[in-house]
């Protein structure tokens, strides 16, 4: 049973920072990308981030770029994965609920692909 648990999201400032984790169990993990994507209130869903499983490739909207860093844990154990959202300088247009997702690949080569996904955790910025 594929399980994604997000957590780290709150309230912050402009320019402050937050760290996202996502705890990934229940699939074998190294065949699945494991990324971000978010939605806020009254828009669509945007991808964020996601990092490959077979080279830790990484993919980043351009909205986040240079902002946000996307990691995974070190570990062999292909059972239980975390994957990590560093974002720094945020902006009120990063208010959403983030959620963390996983597929074979994250990219279709035109949009991402999410076919898993958690409950999400909601990034507030604002003063």
């Amino acid at each position: 049973q594929v399980q994604l648990v997000e957590s780290g999201g709150g309230v912050v400032q402009p320019g402050g920072s937050l760290r996202l984790s996502c705890a990934a169990s229940g699939f074998t993990l190294n065949r699945y990308s494991i990324g971000w994507f978010r939605q806020a209130p009254g828009k669509e869903r945007e991808g964020v981030s996601c990092i490959s499983s077979s080279d830790a490739t990484t993919r980043y909207a351009d909205s986040v770029k240079g902002r946000f860093t996307i990691s995974r844990d070190s570990t062999k154990n292909t059972a239980e994965k975390t994957v990590y959202l560093q974002m720094n300088s945020l902006k009120p247009e990063d208010t959403a609920v983030y959620y963390c997702g996983a597929s074979p690949r994250c990219w279709s080569g035109s949009a991402w692909v999410f076919d898993y996904y958690g409950q999400g955790t909601q990034v507030t910025v604002s003063s």
